[in-house]
Formats: structure tokens, sequence, C-alpha cells
């Protein structure tokens, strides 16, 4: 999507980190909504007084072992879910339990809670128009291009365009001046991801870095933080038969604190007979691609020049009244919408 339009004045991104209220709009009502920022205070403390008096123990803090211990105590004990009560951490997260194929029971240790599988055929519909391209998981998202002439120019706010695809000098080209659109999964999100379009793999690698966490104050203050961390780089062709029609996309996945791993396991139905994902393989469009560890993480889908036009309300939102950390840390309006998985959020050129 390109506007011709003067290139916006680009502001640092940096935000007093004692701010603590983050707004997004929800898209089914358009009302402004505050979000629950879990661990709010100790990712505050983390990036901006650990970051600044102690650098090695920032360093340790967001590598893979503390990442790997954080997630092992805060989701995989079954002590920790007995003691905070499962029913109750389920309802502080406002899991909406009709929509699990598990029984509440069985959910009894917070990774599974995270890891939950919803029955999406019936509670998350999707567009029939071929030409939709749909929300890869249920999250807060912003859109952006990398071409300076676009009223949507956001370039170098979360990420670098050069470091984001990682060493691939080809996929590189395929993308320059394109558009892009950024997902982030909190906690209380569903975590399974689900292919935004239909296509062939020509590619998928994995790129190494850290594990920042996804909070809005941590991602300002950590300049291209998504381009840092740790990722799976997916490239769909959609110029196939059965295809969306849209040229190449690159699905991006991010890991963050406390997330370790990023689980491949596409189904062509529902959740059954689940593989991973490989070059050659064709995907559905919105389909279940892949899993996310518990906490909170991203999504960053990436598009070809002037192939896709996002939904007028996802950019309407973007310049809404409402009081975003992504506004206030890069220094011109960038407020959230709340976005299903499956939903419709841009339609093919």
């Amino acid at each position: 999507m390109r506007i011709n339009r003067r290139r916006r004045k680009l502001f640092p991104c940096e935000m007093p980190m004692s701010m603590t209220l983050h707004q997004y709009i929800e898209r089914s009502t358009g009302q402004v909504r505050d979000e629950q920022l879990y661990s709010d205070r100790l990712i505050n403390f983390i990036y901006s007084t650990v970051r600044e008096r102690a650098p090695f123990l920032f360093r340790a803090l967001t590598g893979p072992a503390w990442t790997n211990l954080l997630g092992k105590v805060n989701y995989d004990l079954r002590l920790g879910a007995r003691l905070s009560g499962n029913m109750k951490f389920i309802r502080q997260l406002g899991v909406d339990l009709s929509e699990c194929l598990d029984t509440p029971e069985s959910l009894d240790t917070a990774r599974k809670i995270f890891e939950r599988k919803i029955r999406y055929w019936d509670c998350r519909p999707m567009p029939a128009e071929a030409s939709a391209i749909v929300s890869p998981a249920d999250s807060r998202m912003l859109v952006g291009s990398f071409g300076d002439t676009s009223s949507l120019f956001i370039k170098e706010k979360f990420f670098t365009f050069d470091e984001l695809l990682g060493d691939r000098p080809a996929w590189r080209s395929e993308f320059v001046n394109g558009d892009f659109a950024v997902f982030r999964l909190t906690p209380d999100k569903y975590h399974y991801n689900h292919t935004p379009v239909a296509g062939v793999v020509r590619d998928i690698y994995e790129i190494d870095g850290a594990y920042h966490s996804c909070n809005p104050g941590a991602v300002v203050s950590i300049i291209t933080p998504y381009s840092k961390n740790k990722r799976v780089v997916t490239i769909i062709d959609t110029d196939v038969p059965g295809g969306s029609a849209i040229g190449l996309v690159a699905m991006i996945e991010v890991v963050a604190m406390m997330i370790g791993q990023i689980k491949q396991c596409y189904s062509d139905e529902r959740y059954e007979n689940a593989v991973d994902v490989r070059p050659g393989l064709f995907l559905k469009r919105g389909q279940p691609k892949s899993l996310y560890q518990p906490g909170s993480s991203t999504d960053v889908l990436v598009f070809q020049r002037d192939k896709i036009k996002f939904a007028p309300d996802i950019i309407a939102n973007m310049q809404a009244p409402a009081a975003s950390r992504f506004t206030s840390g890069c220094g011109q309006p960038l407020v959230e919408t709340e976005v299903q998985v499956r939903s419709w959020i841009a339609t093919a050129v």
C-alpha cells in the first residue's frame, strides 16, 4: 500500500517506563479498552533499572537459559496451578471454556491452559472470499509500510528490515517497500498460529536471537526488538493453483521472554494429523500452522509491494485517541486493534 504523502518525521522510541496505562481498540465494538499487562512491574524493572545498572544481568535475563527456567517454573509445575487455584487462574485470564476442546478439569497446569485447542471452525469464522487475508492469531495488531512515501511508514520502530528476514538477500529483495502487519499475542490468548493465506512453502528457517519481552513498554525501550529476538521465517508463494494470488508472503513467528520454542504443527483438517512445515508443503488458508510456548509472543506478516490493502477500520484505529504505549514511545499515533484469528485483515489488490 503506497500513498503519496510526505514522509513523517521519525522520533526515537523512548518512553518513561513508569507509564502504566496501555489501551487498544476492541474491533468487535469499536470501544477503547485498558489492557491488563501481566508482570508489568517486573518487566519495567528489568527494562529500566536492570538494563541501565546491570547490563550483564539484563543480557542473562533475556537469554535462552533464563527463558527456559522461567517457563518451566511458571507453566509446567502442577504445584503452582494448585496453589493459585486452577479455575481462579482461568477466570483471571478470561479464558472462554466453552470454546475449548478439552474439559476444564484436564487444564490442570498453566502450560495446558496456554496451549489449549479451541473449536475454531465454530467460534472463529473465516470470510469466504478467496481475496481475503486473515489474521494469524488472536492478537492486537498494527500495520505499516517499508515504503517511505506511505502514510503507514513506521519503518525501524519494531524491527530493521535488513535484519528481520535474516541473511537471505534473495528474500529481502522481494519485499523491498512492501507492507507489514504486527500481531502481538498476550498471555491470555489462544496460542496457535494459523495460516493467513493459501500457498506453497518455498522456504522455512530459524534465526537465532534474544528473548526480549513483548510487553509494549519493553518493546519501545529496545529499538527494533522483533528483529533481534529468535524467530522462524516461513516464505509462502501464493501465486500457485489454489493460492491467494498475492505473490510472496513472509510469516515470521517471534519468540519472547518465557517462550523457548515454536512448534511447527500444520493440520489440513482441524488439529488432526499435524505435520512439520517444510518446503513444498501446500498450506490452506486459516489452518493451524504452529504453536507458541506459553507467555506472550509476536507474529509479523510481510507482503510484497502493492499486493494488498489493509482493512480500513484497522488503519483508522491506529489514529484513535487512546493511551497507547506505542504512541507515547514512538512519537506518532500507533493504537492497536484487537482481532481474532481467521478474521479479515486485508484484501488482495
